[in-house]
């Protein structure tokens, strides 16, 4: 059976257009989807991300969260016949407050990946309270101490280390620098679930709004790493991939290094399968 990959809306955040896209329309308020990715076809289910704790945790910095009952974790793996017990993985990109927040609702028989360098970094506190939350946190380092219920990858950027059969992880860095992309095998080519290394697929992509050289992607302002080592991990992602799956905005499809085709309509299907090239609508060239 071939791998499929879900993208699933787990709930969704407004943001300050300019936190998402260097310099565009400070003030400005936006709303963007928090996704996880449910990978299936395989001999095991995995889960890449779980969204947010709770709409609290935003409250208290004056932003906003929304979760609806299509967006509940159960929700969602029902409408692929599963349940949460049926979840023998789960991969975080990295360990941000809308990426590992409902994680300790899987029982420690769950394996939960997470690169090293990522838990060290959300321990050391060097990015406050907002990005990486003391409840996550703790949570992921409660399995440290539970045999199997974390695993932690050491990709370096030479090497990759495999899930399950088709699926790996490698370092992106970029966003933080323990960042990581998932890499699912499909019959048509390699997706990679990329995480925040991209927020905004039209504007840092498509039409780089700040930038004029060919192949140039426009960099987020929401980061931990420096200007190059973000456009590396864009161009990593856009040299040796057939899809393109960021964490907060539609799916893309790439050809020699350039989307060339969205799958907009992936956020609100749960069943919408974003492996198919069939699946996704042609953009204009630029």
């Amino acid at each position: 059976m071939a791998l499929k990959i879900h993208p699933i809306n787990l709930g969704n955040m407004q943001m300050d257009s300019s936190g998402l896209v260097m310099f565009r329309n400070p003030g400005e308020q936006v709303t963007i989807p928090v996704l996880g990715f449910l990978i299936t076809g395989g001999e095991e289910p995995i889960l890449v991300d779980t969204g947010s704790r709770n709409a609290q945790q935003y409250e208290e910095y004056g932003l906003t969260y929304e979760v609806t009952p299509q967006m509940t974790l159960e929700y969602h793996l029902a409408q692929h016949g599963l349940r949460m017990k049926d979840i023998r993985h789960i991969v975080h990109t990295h360990a941000h407050i809308d990426h590992v927040g409902m994680t300790d609702l899987f029982p420690m028989a769950t394996t939960v990946g997470i690169s090293r360098r990522e838990l060290e970094f959300a321990a050391s506190g060097i990015m406050g309270p907002l990005m990486y939350t003391a409840a996550d946190t703790k949570h992921l380092i409660d399995r440290l101490h539970t045999r199997g219920a974390i695993r932690l990858f050491d990709v370096d950027g030479t090497f990759e280390e495999e899930v399950i059969p088709g699926v790996a992880v490698r370092l992106s860095g970029g966003h933080t620098p323990g960042s990581i992309s998932v890499l699912v095998e499909t019959d048509e080519g390699m997706a990679n679930i990329c995480g925040d290394i991209a927020y905004d697929i039209h504007d840092q992509l498509i039409e780089p709004i700040l930038d004029q050289a060919s192949h140039e992607p426009t960099i987020t302002a929401n980061r931990a790493m420096s200007t190059l080592d973000e456009k590396k991990a864009l161009k990593r992602a856009l040299a040796d991939s057939k899809f393109l799956l960021p964490s907060h905005d539609a799916p893309a499809l790439i050809k020699g290094g350039k989307v060339v085709g969205r799958m907009l309509d992936a956020i609100s299907n749960p069943q919408a399968d974003a492996t198919k090239a069939i699946n996704y609508s042609l953009v204009a060239s630029v």
